[in-house]
């Protein structure tokens, strides 16, 4: 898989890309991640963000070196890859657990990180953006929502992550994934369940199968 991430502060990415399950996903060859930032593509005093039209506060991001990001990306691009462009707007879909395996299938994800206003409108009209959100809430820049989603993709990616790792998690086929518990079996008087300390692999495996549809039944029954 390939990543182009456009944004304004690509510094932001640096940690997320350089370490963890991402970083090692990149050195295993399993994803590139390039980082673009649209004010190297400025020409002469041109800025990368204007007044909008018809008034009112902020500043919109403007189309051109947007435009010339893109249209370079999708020139040296394969003609045949799958791709997809990512457009991060409050008012896009909601992103989830099942949309984070969908993107996995594509052979290029190119993310826009919207900033200030938003981006200029006609950019979804120029290209075919997927608009995506990660809640109703509102953020300084598309960055932060993008790190979510890019974190979420590549952990799904054959070889990132052991495959019994992503069976067991939240948001899978059971709902909310199961309580988890390590050494040492009491803290401060509070004790693990004797059940996971049995060695009884049957009676372990039904205890987790109820305490997840318990604690999703509790918490999240709109999963059920």
């Amino acid at each position: 898989m390939n990543i182009d991430i456009i944004s304004l502060f690509p510094e932001m990415f640096a940690p997320l890309i350089g370490l963890s399950i991402i970083g090692r996903a990149v050195e295993r060859g399993l994803v590139t991640v390039r980082l673009l930032n649209p004010l190297d593509a400025l020409v002469g005093s041109a800025r990368a963000d204007a007044p909008p039209y018809g008034g009112g506060p902020g500043m919109v991001m403007c189309l051109e070196p947007l435009v010339a990001i893109l249209d370079r990306i999708l020139e040296e691009a394969p003609p045949d890859e799958r791709r997809l462009i990512v457009l991060t707007t409050p008012a896009g879909q909601l992103f989830t657990q099942p949309m984070a395996q969908r993107l996995t299938s594509f052979d290029r994800i190119i993310f826009l990180c919207g900033h200030y206003e938003g981006i200029d409108e006609r950019i979804s009209t120029l290209y075919p953006c997927e608009e995506l959100s990660v809640g109703d809430f509102v953020l300084t820049g598309g960055e932060i929502p993008v790190m979510l989603m890019l974190d979420a993709t590549v952990r799904l990616l054959s070889g990132a992550i052991t495959e019994e790792s992503l069976h067991s998690e939240s948001f899978g086929s059971e709902g909310l994934d199961y309580p988890a518990y390590t050494r040492p079996p009491r803290f401060r008087g509070v004790d693990v369940p004797p059940v996971l300390l049995s060695g009884d692999h049957a009676a372990i495996a039904a205890w987790r199968r109820e305490r997840s549809r318990e604690r999703t039944r509790l918490r999240r029954p709109d999963l059920l």
